[in-house]
């Protein structure tokens, strides 16, 4: 190896070259294996996860499109250079990724899709040093954006097919900017209806709608509330929705939403399309608050003001108000527990290699065996199926060799990777047989055309509208999609761990 000469690195803050969302293991990988001479090996990796948040029963694929977007773009710059030969690098090792550019193949899952543990929902195959350096930014997006297109799908109702119109507030309370944006967009895929975050609608366009209205402060900042909705009322006749909990919900704001209401009616006598459109509280018994707002506006005649509700909110407060208590708000707006997942606020996805290609064309498995049973992967370049009941519901995932077809109609022996499974292995006959991952770029070039974000909002609806068993959508309790293997990948899986561990997955 050459000499390393280092030159200072200077800081800058500013820099946001998303190539260097990397551990720093994975450059130290990456240069050993360089300077060990395998540069052009060939090596697949699987990114799947072990468990659904929240212990539900499904989990939504999703990131796929800024991943795409990530491996187009991949490139390092002079500055990253510079930064990492004060760590190390070696010289033949920085001359390389100066011109790099990723050219690997990604398989993955339709961005939406319902998705379950242990199956590969991203397989990337490509060189040593675009296989390994991307792991972080693949990890962090898909992680990210699958929690909160899964959350938002229970807090919006989907799940339970009750289903809400909910906006996602949460820009200010989420961890970091980029978790604003990007969970903004996941949140509409996942059932929202519109954001509070600006940026947002203006990266990923209108079907990802800013929305809002007023905050306490611009009523406290007028000597009353009555001038303060006036004020509003004047500049947006329109768009009057108006926050009734500054002072007191039913002494103050209510009276001057009425009197608001009536003066819009004076003014505008003849075009209905200018009165108080809504009212929104944000504090108190919110439940006892709706019906005693709802009850009272409809007796002053203006059962067209429709009431939404926010104040930490999550899918368990707002299903017991609708269904202990009757009250159903017309709409919500949901900040942190959606934004973070709180109650389940790790995806928890991992990245593991599964299969080197050798030079003959053909692929070695791999594979992490561990103390645990349950963390032992599942080598070999792998193929996932979804197979169908003759209700066009997902009856079970199987995941099979790449070479391996799954043919409609014919008998197949499969192994559940449940180890409480009555019956550890069967044969089935599949009805209707869908492969999952496709080919989203090959040697680094685009091989789909993306959908769009109202396309992907609509097949997460149709598929747990109609694809999905129902006692998989149990909030509480849900039956756990099977998840089988071939008999292939079952006799690799086995083979290898009796080698490496010395036992058995049995």
């Amino acid at each position: 190896m050459s000499n390393i000469n280092v030159e200072p690195y200077i800081a800058d803050e500013d820099y946001n070259n998303l190539a260097m969302v990397t551990d720093f293991y994975e450059f130290t990988m990456a240069n050993c294996l360089f300077q060990h001479g395998f540069k052009d090996k060939v090596m697949v990796f699987d990114m799947f996860f072990r468990r659904n948040p929240d212990n539900q029963g499904y989990s939504i694929s999703c990131g796929q499109h800024a991943l795409v977007k990530f491996l187009r773009e991949y490139h390092f710059t002079e500055k990253d250079l510079v930064y990492l030969r004060t760590k190390g690098m070696s010289e033949e090792f920085l001359d390389y990724l100066r011109t790099y550019r990723w050219k690997g193949d990604m398989y993955a899952f339709k961005e939406g899709l319902v998705c379950y543990p242990q199956v590969p929902m991203v397989r990337i195959e490509c060189d040593m040093v675009g296989a390994i350096l991307i792991e972080t930014y693949l990890l962090q997006t898909m992680n990210f954006h699958s929690l909160i297109a899964t959350k938002a799908t229970k807090i919006s109702g989907l799940s339970t097919h009750t289903p809400r119109n909910v906006m996602e507030f949460g820009t200010r309370r989420a961890q970091g900017q980029s978790a604003g944006d990007n969970g903004a967009y996941a949140a509409i895929l996942g059932g929202c209806i519109g954001t509070a975050n600006c940026l947002a609608e203006m990266k990923y366009g209108p079907d990802v709608k800013a929305v809002g209205t007023i905050a306490h402060s611009f009523i406290e900042f007028y000597e009353n509330e009555f001038e303060a909705f006036k004020a509003y009322a004047d500049t947006y006749p329109e768009n009057v929705s108006l926050l009734l909990d500054t002072y007191n919900i039913l002494e103050s704001g209510l009276p001057n939403l009425i009197k608001i209401d009536d003066y819009l009616i004076e003014k505008y006598p003849n075009d209905p399309n200018k009165r108080v459109k809504s009212a929104r509280i944000d504090s108190g018994d919110l439940a006892r608050g709706y019906k005693r707002l709802r009850k009272r506006l409809d007796e002053a005649g203006k059962p067209y003001v429709k009431l939404v509700a926010s104040n930490s909110l999550d899918e368990n407060t707002m299903a017991d108000m609708e269904l202990y208590e009757g009250a159903r708000f017309d709409s919500y707006g949901v900040g942190e527990k959606l934004i973070t997942s709180s109650s389940s606020p790790v995806f928890g996805g991992v990245y593991k290699l599964v299969a080197v290609k050798e030079d003959d064309g053909t692929y070695s498995p791999r594979m992490k065996c561990s103390d645990s049973a349950s963390k032992a992967i599942i080598p070999g370049k792998l193929m996932a199926w979804r197979i169908y009941d003759e209700e066009g519901k997902g009856q079970a995932d199987i995941i099979s060799l790449d070479d391996e077809i799954i043919e409609e109609g014919k008998e197949i022996t499969v192994y559940d990777m449940n180890p409480d499974a009555l019956h550890h292995s069967r044969k089935i006959t599949p009805l209707k047989v869908e492969k999952l991952l496709v080919p989203h770029l090959i040697n680094g070039e685009l091989a789909m055309e993306l959908p769009t974000i109202r396309e992907k909002k609509e097949f997460i609806k149709d598929q747990l509208e109609n694809k999905v068993w129902e006692s998989e959508l149990r909030p509480k309790m849900p039956h756990s999609h099977y998840v089988d293997l071939t008999e292939k990948v079952y006799e690799v899986r086995e083979a290898m761990y009796k080698k490496l561990h010395g036992g058995s997955l049995d």
